[in-house]
């Protein structure tokens, strides 16, 4: 993974210390709140319904196990012994103090961590797949890209005060687990038939108050031209981006208004006076940064498969976690395995400090010492021998960290909602909780197979509700809580937004709701192979509507 050099110590500590002093202002009154507003969220803290938050940078999910601690040591002085990973693949803090931010932050920068634009109008943390560099489906491995976007967007003095806040996303795989076209900018990283890399640019997605799919207005830019193609697009939305309706400052508004074959060409005008100059990657910076990114020396394991099948054969609890767990991995006596952070009746994201100092030790012993933060809020070890997972799996379970549920029903996305976020509507954490006891059984779950169920509090869409095979989004009506209901959402190749399917539930409905839903899927499907969204797709939301109200005029 990436190591800082002279300059980024330089400029984490810089920073840190411009902070310190801007919160010593703030505490004894020198500055307002109006003043610090802006430059606390320039170092990620937010304040939130009932204290100060700060979201701390990991950059493309990837950390190891010393920033692992790190996190857990945060946690464990500065708040109330948790971190909640979110969806853009960071951490948060909901209970620091204000006065103890800049030492947080100064701990940080020992293990080469930072908030740095986890918030504001500018170029958010660029995501990326979160088993890059180890998937049997990827072309290239996408974090040196993702570094260099990195790189090239703190603080750039052009980009800084953008119309609203930006995502960029980059995956290098056959199918797209970093959700590219629900961001402002997605990149496809693809290998041509003599082993070139280039880019499929995908712009104007986004989900909030107006959740839109991104439009492909490149096919294979070259890898050399990536930073100037980005800075055609940036400057292009940074000159016509609207600034009088925060509601319509996306990028996607611009696409949606502007016309996408107008906007292309816009963009194509800036790339071409831009694709010889400076910013033409040199063939040896990618290498170097490429070196980073280097798969860790994974020795021959093959006893691995043959101990697999005993130790299977003996603990069906086992057998279900690598059923649902553990992903092919490039090197065939390895696996990608993924540590759920939802345990049945959990809050979905949130970690202990002595469940992050586990992993911690657990990434040291059995994953190479690479841990990732996935979008969905659990955590990956993207290299592990087949021939560790039996006494991987037996150190996860006492920490309640082995629940056999990725991508089914109970691993469940969702933001903070009401019970922290000023900006909240309706609670997500006790809808998410209800509905995993609902259906914690693994026969259920294994019954119902691949299911993606995401909350979010507020229009805002934290918790990707519009992408969810069923998404619940919380809204308030007459003071009371209600949930809308839609089906039919996806992040992946075929990204679709979900459907508004009728009215909203309240808090004490909303599980029934999501049963019947369920159960009429199960009913519906062609085979236990259909997955929920296929059937949805074939047969469309009027058998779900109608089992949902009894009628179509109930539903309106």
């Amino acid at each position: 993974m990436y190591r800082y050099d002279e300059f980024d110590h330089a400029f984490v500590a810089g920073r840190v210390a411009q902070f310190r002093d801007q919160v010593e202002r703030r505490m004894s009154g020198e500055l307002a709140e109006d003043a610090f507003r802006p430059l606390r969220l320039m170092n990620g803290v937010y304040l939130q319904l009932h204290a100060y938050m700060l979201r701390v940078a990991i950059p493309y999910g990837t950390l190891n196990s010393k920033q692992m601690r790190m996190l857990a040591h945060v946690a464990r002085k500065y708040d109330r012994g948790y971190g909640h990973f979110t969806t853009r693949q960071n951490i948060q803090y909901n209970w620091p103090r204000l006065e103890d931010t800049p030492d947080i932050l100064d701990e940080l920068a020992s293990v080469e961590m930072h908030a740095i634009q986890t918030s504001g109008n500018c170029i958010r943390n660029v995501t990326a797949d979160h088993f890059a560099g180890a998937a049997a489906d990827e072309a290239a491995d996408p974090r040196p890209y993702a570094e260099i976007l990195r790189q090239w967007s703190s603080v750039h003095p052009e980009f800084t005060f953008l119309p609203r806040k930006f995502k960029i996303a980059v995956t290098g795989a056959e199918s797209d687990r970093a959700a590219i076209q629900v961001h402002d900018i997605g990149l496809h990283l693809k290998k041509n038939g003599e082993g070139e890399i280039g880019f499929d640019v995908y712009v104007g997605g986004g989900q909030g108050r107006t959740p839109m799919v991104g439009k492909k207005i490149r096919e294979f830019l070259p890898e050399e031209d990536l930073l100037s193609y980005i800075t055609a697009i940036m400057r292009v939305y940074n000159l016509y981006g609207r600034r009088d309706n925060k509601y319509k400052a996306r990028i996607k508004i611009l696409v949606h208004e502007t016309g996408v074959e107008k906007l292309s060409a816009e963009i194509e005008a800036e790339f071409a006076e831009l694709k010889n100059g400076e910013l033409k990657l040199p063939e040896k910076d990618v290498q170097a940064i490429q070196g980073y990114f280097a798969l860790p020396d994974l020795p021959p394991r093959a006893e691995g498969w043959a101990s697999l099948a005993a130790w299977k054969k003996a603990d069906i609890d086992f057998a279900r976690w690598v059923e649902q767990n553990v992903q092919p991995h490039k090197h065939p006596d390895y696996g990608m395995v993924t540590i759920s952070l939802k345990p049945i009746g959990g809050i979905p994201g949130d970690a202990s400090d002595a469940q992050m100092d586990l992993v911690a030790d657990l990434a040291e012993e059995y994953a190479f010492d690479e841990i990732r933060i996935s979008h969905e809020q659990n955590i990956i070890f993207p290299h592990v021998a087949l021939a560790d997972l039996e006494a991987l799996y037996r150190a996860l379970k006492p920490a309640n960290l082995a629940t056999a549920n990725s991508n089914l029903i109970t691993d469940i996305i969702a933001c903070p909602g009401l019970d922290y976020c000023a900006l909240a509507n309706a609670r997500s954490i006790p809808v998410a909780q209800e509905i995993s006891e609902r259906f914690g059984s693994a026969e259920r779950q294994a019954e119902i197979g691949e299911l993606k169920i995401k909350i979010s509090g507020c229009i805002n869409a934290c918790g990707h509700h519009h992408v969810g095979h069923i998404g619940l989004l919380g809204v308030e009506k007459k003071g009371a809580e209600l949930y809308q209901i839609t089906l039919g959402g996806s992040a992946d190749n075929n990204t679709s937004v979900g459907e508004i399917i009728g009215r909203g539930f309240e808090p004490e409905k909303v599980t029934d709701a999501i049963e019947t839903v369920v159960d009429t899927y199960l009913g519906l499907r062609l085979s236990p192979k259909e997955t929920f969204l296929e059937a949805y797709r074939r047969v469309g939301q009027q058998p779900f509507k109608d089992a949902l109200y009894g009628n179509a005029a109930e539903a309106a």
